[in-house]
């Protein structure tokens, strides 16, 4: 029997991020919650881990930290184990997701968030690089036109707090349609989710997908998919792909990963939500 995640996801697709930030203090955690910020994704980690410190603590937020894990910075730290040991929210920042899986996936502390998501209320929250590394596998190339052509989209292992699933960020300002089509056409058990920037979403159970934002959430599923020639054409080749099934949501609309439905989120999930 496959067990139900106790921890919340949150992906946001970029851009400006006060509304993800405001979103998980008036909704996901109290001022004394344990906020520990990840800058691994960024070349900038001093610089980002205090930008967001300080957005936290503007709003209230009593209790933030931020960690850098990278070639200098290991992360099996005893320190590191027990401030995630602690935490309630973790947040993950843009940059490369490539970072990620170099330097944190697989390691214990990233073995310790991973308990936690699973057996506990915990948050995990993550925008752009950071949001896109939260499946198994994650999308790290694959531009215009020539993300059509076969073998020209790569992805590798994400964090593995969801599976099945590819989380593709800055979608619709980055002309990445093709690239999240060619994903799953390749791989028909897995659902894209494409989101646009300062637009997200908030995934329970990993199952149910609520939207938040002022944009665009775009979910592709492969599972009906009729024909495909990725199999038979030649690397550098454009592929074919007949029926694949495409949705667009908005803030009030969600879609069930398990069930693959689309449906506007009822009215009075709405209210207790307006409510926390």
């Amino acid at each position: 029997m496959q067990i139900t995640p106790k921890g919340t996801l949150i992906a946001l697709g970029g851009g400006d991020d006060d509304g993800l930030i405001s979103l998980i203090r008036s909704e996901l955690c109290s001022v004394n919650s344990n906020i520990e910020v990840i800058t691994t994704a960024t070349l900038e980690p001093m610089e980002s881990g205090q930008a967001y410190k300080e957005a936290f603590e503007e709003l209230g937020c009593s209790s933030v930290r931020f960690m850098h894990i990278d070639e200098d910075n290991e992360a099996d730290k005893p320190d590191y184990f027990s401030r995630i040991e602690n935490a309630e929210v973790i947040f993950f920042t843009g940059g490369n997701q490539l970072r990620l899986k170099e330097f944190l996936s697989g390691t214990k502390l990233h073995q310790l968030m991973q308990k936690r998501f699973m057996e506990e209320e915990i948050t995990i929250a993550g925008t752009s690089a950071g949001a896109a590394a939260m499946s198994n596998r994650m999308i790290y190339e694959g531009y215009g036109y020539y993300s059509l052509l076969k073998g020209e989209v790569k992805t590798t292992d994400g964090l593995s707090f969801i599976q099945n699933v590819f989380i593709d960020t800055h979608f619709t300002e980055r002309g990445r349609f093709g690239r999240l089509a060619h994903a799953i056409a390749k791989r028909p058990q897995f659902i894209g989710i494409g989101l646009g920037e300062e637009t997200g979403i908030i995934i329970k159970g990993c199952n149910h997908v609520e939207v938040f934002g002022t944009g665009v959430v775009t979910i592709m599923d492969a599972s009906h998919v009729r024909y495909s020639n990725i199999n038979e054409v030649e690397e550098g080749e454009p592929i074919a792909v007949e029926n694949l099934t495409m949705h667009l949501l908005v803030e009030g609309h969600e879609y069930c990963l398990a069930d693959r439905v689309f449906r506007k989120v009822s009215q009075q999930k709405q209210k207790e939500s307006s409510k926390t």
